[in-house]
């Protein structure tokens, strides 16, 4: 998980589900383990360039 999405669950997102849920205390609050990105390249089969360039 990249460190700028981690500063932004803590610094914007963590505080306000602890407000709209009222969670007395911050470990109540769900964590986020694991972050999946998928992206479809279907046409890269043929040309490998263009897996390069999407991975990139």
């Amino acid at each position: 998980m990249t460190a700028r999405l981690r500063e932004h669950y803590d610094a914007t997102v963590k505080p306000e589900l602890m407000q709209s849920f009222s969670y007395g205390n911050a470990f109540e609050v769900p964590r986020l383990e694991k972050i999946v990105v998928n992206m479809g390249v279907g046409e890269a089969v043929a040309d490998s360039k263009k897996i390069d360039s999407a991975a990139a």
